[in-house]
């Protein structure tokens, strides 16, 4: 059953005096419950873009985005900001080639955040916390602040964040894009483990063929449209 279904999203940025450009051309996609999707393609192909669209963060100049996780469909363009961003925050983790983590708490705080926004007591989002650092190997780092941890780490501890309100659905944005080959092998590796272990639903965009070719389907995106392709 589908937890996703975005139809013929068309995206298009006009800066003030200039020509248009467009960035997505009619995509339509259906993402299945603990399915893990790959969009691939090349730079400005408008992965990103539609990456982004799905995970509520971005809205399109025309279609629709629909998220089903408990049996009534919503339409974000049915939504206000503020019900787009509850939606947001207790169903979608969010990972981005640039860890975003705020640089004046340390990577435990970073990954509590979010639970405390959601509404968990200190106690209750810290020992969640903890836990998800455990797992994603980066415990003994958790009072340490960003600057001190390695781009690898830095983005483990986003992943771990990106997981703290158990989310339905795992956006990645090139998440293994700023990382040197041996980071990028572990973060990718944690990816799909998480994947498969949690059975969250996944969806990465990414130039990496190695992490896209681990993914049950890929969404090759050229020029703005896209074209499916299945692996498993």
């Amino acid at each position: 059953m589908p937890i996703l279904t975005a139809t013929d999203l068309h995206k298009s940025y006009q800066p003030s005096g200039q020509a248009p450009t467009v960035v997505l051309r009619g995509v339509t996609v259906s993402i299945d419950e603990g399915e893990f999707v790959a969009i691939v393609g090349p730079s400005g192909a408008g992965k990103s873009t539609l990456l982004h669209i799905l995970a509520s963060l971005d809205e399109p100049s025309t279609g629709t985005v629909t998220l089903n996780t408990d049996g009534t469909p919503v339409q974000y363009t049915a939504c206000s900001t503020s019900e787009i961003a509850a939606i947001r925050n207790s169903n979608i983790g969010m990972v981005f080639q640039f860890h975003h983590l705020l640089p004046e708490f340390s990577a435990l705080e970073n990954v509590m955040m979010p639970a405390l926004i959601a509404g968990q007591t200190q106690t209750e989002a810290r020992q969640v916390a903890l836990e998800l650092l455990s797992r994603v190997g980066v415990d003994h780092r958790s009072e340490n602040m960003p600057s001190e941890l390695s781009g690898g780490e830095q983005q483990r501890v986003a992943i771990a964040r990106a997981l703290i309100n158990n989310p339905r659905i795992l956006f990645a944005d090139e998440p293994t894009g700023n990382l040197d080959t041996a980071n990028a092998q572990v973060v990718s590796e944690l990816i799909v483990d998480l994947q498969k272990s949690i059975g969250i639903t996944c969806v990465v965009a990414t130039h990496s063929m190695e992490l896209a070719n681990k993914a049950h389907r890929i969404i090759r995106m050229q020029d703005g449209a896209c074209f499916e392709q299945g692996v498993e």
